[in-house]
């Protein structure tokens, strides 16, 4: 019986993982910023009918104070962590700074999975677990300049700062897997979604998306590769790939390219201050942000 941490488990892919995860048997640690959500999608995936524990955690993953509380709280509740599945994101339609003074796409979608992957590397690693990270096709439109990574030159384009994130999913899953060989480190991308995605933006973005809503993927259909990834014994030969309708696909260029992958992790290093000696202290947790 795996056990399995699912970001951003409340809605949309993230829900049908969780809900198909616990039919399968896996014990679940469900992670969400809403306390309620959080509890209706832990009832559900209860009621699916795996008999596994399903455990309740709440977070605001853009802030990496929560992000850190969150690390030590999986690490004391699971001696054993057998699958992280990385999957909050979100895209917002005007630029925010969170807390921490990062801009608030880059930091949900891509500082808080490098830091909470880090801060549970020791227990992955014992655990030869698998780290599943939701990327996104929109990776395909984006150019990384390391220099800009929080999108403050020029006018803030929210389809650009997505898409940049989730270049950075894709170039992170392949580092995290040469750093760490013992881990599966996985990234897919699960289709144009129906979702709460629009919610977190303003009234002209959830028309839109409720207009386009029927013509999208239902969140079960974008759910399998994750669930996939997570348990599937086929699924755990693959290291550092990342896929698209349960199989292995190419990226682009640019997310194949190591020197970017190493520095992008290096200068993330740099901004969550996630040091060498700060890890050794207690996987990094004390920290400061």
């Amino acid at each position: 019986m795996p056990t399995v941490v699912v970001t951003g488990a409340t809605r949309g892919i993230g829900h049908a993982a969780a809900v198909e995860l616990a039919r399968r048997g896996a014990e679940l640690a469900v992670v969400g910023r809403d306390a309620e959500r959080v509890r209706a999608t832990a009832d559900a995936a209860r009621a699916a009918g795996g008999d596994a524990p399903v455990h309740e955690h709440v977070a605001d993953l853009a802030r990496m104070d929560d992000v850190r509380r969150l690390a030590a709280e999986l690490l004391d509740a699971h001696p054993r962590i057998d699958v992280l599945a990385n999957n909050a994101g979100a895209m917002f339609t005007s630029r925010h700074v969170t807390p921490d003074g990062f801009e608030q796409t880059f930091a949900l979608n891509h500082l808080a999975p490098f830091l909470l992957t880090n801060l549970l590397l020791d227990r992955l690693t014992d655990s030869h677990a698998r780290v599943v990270t939701t990327a996104s096709d929109a990776h395909k439109g984006a150019v990384l300049d390391l220099d800009d990574r929080q999108s403050e030159r020029g006018r803030f384009r929210p389809g650009r700062a997505y898409s940049r994130s989730k270049l950075c999913n894709v170039l992170f899953t392949r580092e995290l897997q040469r750093r760490h060989p013992a881990i599966a480190a996985n990234c897919l991308h699960p289709g144009v979604i129906r979702t709460g995605f629009a919610r977190n933006n303003g009234m002209l973005a959830r028309i839109g998306a409720t207009l386009v809503g029927p013509f999208l993927r239902s969140p079960e259909t974008g759910a399998r590769s994750l669930v996939w990834l997570a348990v599937d014994p086929a699924a755990g030969e693959l290291r550092g790939q990342y896929v698209e309708k349960e199989r292995p696909v190419e990226p682009t260029a640019q997310a194949q390219d190591d020197r970017l992958a190493k520095e992008l992790w290096e200068r993330s290093e740099q901004l969550t201050t996630l040091t060498t000696r700060a890890r050794g202290e207690r996987p990094g947790i004390d920290s400061p942000t």
